[in-house]
């Protein structure tokens, strides 16, 4: 355990022994033996600024980049407007850091109150705000913020994504909190058995829409069920396909979640994403993290400061129902970038078209001899299928340059397609497919 400097001995001895400890190793008693670093590392001198851009550039080279994705599950290839990319790697706007000074952010804040009033007309929620992550985050912390001291069980649909879940199950532990999974049928949220796990102690219930599987949920009559138990309504969505579906708000929900990665930020191996949130004006003092407002200065000329931010996360953090205190600006700018530059009819434009070629592939793929579709009920992007072969087609359309879809259970394939995608290389795709099928 390294020393920070200030600290004399004597006195992180009595910071241990407030907290009933004697000893720093102690602090680490949760990770497994084998984790720890008992000697230092051995590791090489340090390289020359030469030495480290060949190595990096040999370990990028080792990197396979896909022409045609028809892979999302999560992360999904959607084109991205060339000026999205220049103007946030400008100097002035290339900074995450949180814009405490409001006299001094000004650009910062009015970024992030743009962002946060477009995320409010996609979804119909009244508030937004963005400091979290990614989509994963923002669910955990939107199940956080729904409990209260009688009811604290989150519901999280079995079609919600399986890393939202995870992640969703590692704050409840952190809290002591439970979790529980509600089950699927047909490939989407089981009505009956959601009706019947909905008890007094439940706070929340987490649907994503669309679903890991692709599927579209009856969000709306979930929504009711929910409410009928006095729980929150918690909605995670692809937020471009609001564009054409309808919005959380329209469905009920309380709260609104999402990945923000399909607004303007590259896939880029897994990040850095966003996490969006937004809720009803009922439950903006819950909502974690900060809200950017816009008032006058002094001398009556607009002016952007941070108007509502949970304080209890700085200085009562015991009573914290949230912890978020780093910053996504420079992600929540792209993403608002994004949707300026898009407007309304381009991004229903590319949400049309990204269902228009996902319905395309899935037709053309389940013409194919052994090739079904597992789930039968309407989808936006994503689609599952079952066929012979599984293996040998992903090998073949990786040799063809073509990124297959996401491997599932024994012989099932979560396909995807985006507007990104050309007529030509769906039917390259399926021209694959076929081809394994009849050897």
């Amino acid at each position: 355990m390294g020393s920070y400097v200030p600290g004399t001995q004597a006195e992180r001895e009595q910071m241990l022994r407030a907290i009933g400890m004697e000893r720093e190793d102690q602090l680490y008693a949760d990770v497994p033996e084998q984790m720890l670093l008992r000697e230092p590392l051995n590791i090489p001198s340090g390289m020359s600024e030469l030495e480290v851009r060949n190595a990096m550039t040999e370990l990028a080279e080792q990197n396979k980049v896909f022409k045609t994705v028809l892979r999302g599950a999560g992360a999904y290839d959607h084109y991205i407007p060339s000026i999205v990319k220049y103007i946030p790697a400008k100097e002035e706007f290339l900074t995450a850091y949180t814009p405490y000074q409001a006299e001094m952010s000004q650009g910062v804040l009015q970024s992030i109150f743009e962002y946060q009033t477009m995320i409010c007309q996609l979804t119909g929620m009244d508030v937004s705000n963005a400091s979290v992550y990614d989509g994963a985050t923002a669910a955990a912390e939107a199940a956080a913020m729904c409990r209260d001291r009688k009811r604290t069980v989150t519901l999280v649909s079995g079609a919600v994504h399986p890393d939202t879940i995870n992640t969703v199950r590692t704050y409840c532990y952190g809290s002591n909190t439970e979790l529980r999974v509600v089950p699927c049928k047909d490939g989407v949220t089981d009505l009956e058995a959601l009706q019947q796990m909905l008890t007094p102690e439940v706070s929340s219930v987490l649907v994503q829409q669309p679903n890991f599987f692709g599927q579209l949920e009856p969000a709306k009559e979930i929504g009711e069920l929910v409410h009928n138990a006095k729980a929150m309504y918690i909605l995670s969505c692809d937020p471009l396909s609001l564009a054409i579906l309808p919005t959380p708000k329209e469905a009920g929900a309380d709260v609104m979640v999402g990945e923000g990665q399909c607004l303007g930020l590259p896939i880029a191996w897994g990040g850095p994403y966003l996490g969006i949130m937004a809720t009803t004006a009922k439950h903006m003092r819950k909502l974690p993290g900060r809200i950017v407002g816009e008032t006058t200065d002094d001398a009556g000329n607009k002016a952007y400061v941070l108007s509502l931010q949970a304080r209890e996360q700085h200085i009562r953090r015991e009573k914290a129902s949230s912890n978020i205190c780093s910053n996504e600006a420079l992600c929540a700018l792209t993403a608002g970038l994004y949707m300026a530059t898009m407007g309304p009819e381009g991004m229903r434009e590319a949400a049309k078209q990204t269902a228009a070629k996902a319905h395309y592939l899935q037709a053309e793929l389940c013409k194919l001899p052994g090739v079904e579709l597992k789930y039968k009920g309407a989808f936006y992007q994503e689609f599952v299928t079952v066929s012979p072969k599984r293996c040998e087609i992903l090998t073949a359309l990786e040799d063809a340059g073509i990124l297959g879809g996401l491997p599932l259970g024994e012989n099932e394939i979560l396909w995807c397609a985006t507007e990104k995608v050309t007529k030509a290389e769906l039917d390259k795709a399926v021209a694959v497919v076929k081809e394994v099928l009849a050897k």
